[in-house]
């Protein structure tokens, strides 16, 4: 009976072993205890991956700081740690955030799976226009987005498979919910003229049926950090001392002179204003935020 007790030690052991060591996150045989890593390039994607995902991912966003510019910003040694461990990434693309592909040619992981909103989006540019990149606020994009993310989180992690779907099915009918608001903002304004400082709102503008008649070298000038000649500023501000435009949506995270001044019209002539960000605010979720933007902009077109 001696030896007996020891091949069952080790039968055990080497069941435990095998039970550990084959249901890692990307193993076929479900989940392992151990979340999957994600890095997001903001925490706009961020938040829509912990939503579908809940405790059984990690999600690190490399810009989170309203400070923080995507067009400019410089990755430091931090986020390329966090992109060596992740299994999925989640970028915006476009352009608006290029530094993920940097740090993903000279990562260590060389093969985490890789979402690109605007890919997702299947949003092309207008003949002769540039790409409005600022997907998120296209509703119908993250729709899809949201069921991508869902799709591969499953992939990674089987066992949650049908909890991420839950999630993500419950995700989409709040922004099927939003698009609604958005359509019953149409009904009652739709071809209400706006203006703004910069494209990052227009998709949900667009979506509300109110007609852009900033002048577009105002816009992408402000966008791009670059100067805006006297004529096209003179010609901005003409909608405001005019009262040609119901509302400003302006982007509150971005300043400067001649953002500044439109603002400033824009007080001064009693149109009301919108501020929108980039990133998402502290202690907010994805769809509260952009249901708060679209209250906001339905209340300013009220107000005149």
């Amino acid at each position: 009976m001696g030896p007996v007790a020891p091949l069952a030690m080790v039968l055990v052991l080497a069941g435990g072993c095998a039970a550990s060591s084959g249901s890692g996150a990307g193993g076929g045989g479900g989940s392992s205890g151990a979340p999957v890593r994600v890095v997001a390039s903001t925490n706009v994607y961020g938040d829509l991956v912990r939503t579908i995902g809940g405790d059984r991912v990690t999600v690190y966003s490399i810009i989170s700081d309203p400070a923080q510019d995507p067009h400019s910003y410089q990755a430091s040694a931090y986020d390329r740690l966090e992109l060596a461990k992740a299994r999925l990434v989640v970028e915006n693309g476009g352009g608006y955030d290029d530094f993920v592909g940097r740090l993903l040619q000279g990562a260590v992981n060389p093969s985490p799976t890789v979402i690109d909103a605007v890919r997702v989006s299947g949003r092309m540019p207008k003949a002769g226009r540039e790409l409005n990149e600022h997907v998120w606020y296209d509703l119908p994009s993250m729709g899809r987005l949201v069921e991508r993310i869902a799709g591969v989180l499953g992939k990674a992690d089987p066992a949650d498979a049908p909890r991420f779907r839950r999630n993500a099915a419950a995700l989409q009918g709040e922004l099927t919910a939003l698009e609604r608001r958005e359509a019953r903002v149409k009904a009652e304004h739709g071809g209400a003229a706006v203006a703004v400082t910069e494209p990052l709102p227009l998709y949900m503008t667009g979506a509300m049926g109110l007609r852009n008649v900033t002048p577009g070298d105002f816009s992408r000038a402000v966008e791009d950090g670059n100067d805006v000649s006297a004529r096209t500023l003179e010609r901005t501000l003409a909608l405001f001392t005019g009262k040609r435009v119901k509302a400003l949506v302006y982007n509150a995270q971005t300043s400067g002179p001649p953002s500044e001044k439109v603002e400033a019209a824009a007080k001064e002539h009693g149109v009301p204003e919108v501020p929108v960000n980039e990133t998402l605010p502290r202690g907010q979720h994805y769809p509260g935020w952009m249901s708060a933007n679209i209250a906001a902009i339905a209340d300013a077109l009220e107000r005149r």
